[in-house]
């Protein structure tokens, strides 16, 4: 496994133990990069109007469209590691 793999695996852990919650637009950008990182470029719909959260997730990820997967896992990494 190599070092980013090791790294964003152990941010990955660090994530559910953080000492307070970030803000949202922090959430979003630990969500969008997660995905980004384990699933690549987002394949789904956008969601409807009504669909808030959902818009907002998917947005946050479209908006790391074209992002490798090593490059998300290390800025999901420095990005957890910033805020422990």
């Amino acid at each position: 496994m190599s070092d980013v793999h090791a790294a964003f695996e152990a941010a990955v852990l660090n994530s559910k133990n953080l000492a307070e919650r970030p803000d949202n637009a922090t959430l979003l950008k630990i969500y969008a990069l997660y995905k980004q990182a384990t699933t690549g470029d987002v394949a789904d719909k956008k969601p409807g109007f009504s669909d808030m959260v959902g818009r907002a997730k998917w947005d946050a990820w479209n908006g790391l469209k074209g992002t490798s997967k090593d490059d998300a896992m290390q800025q999901y990494a420095d990005l957890i590691g910033s805020l422990s």
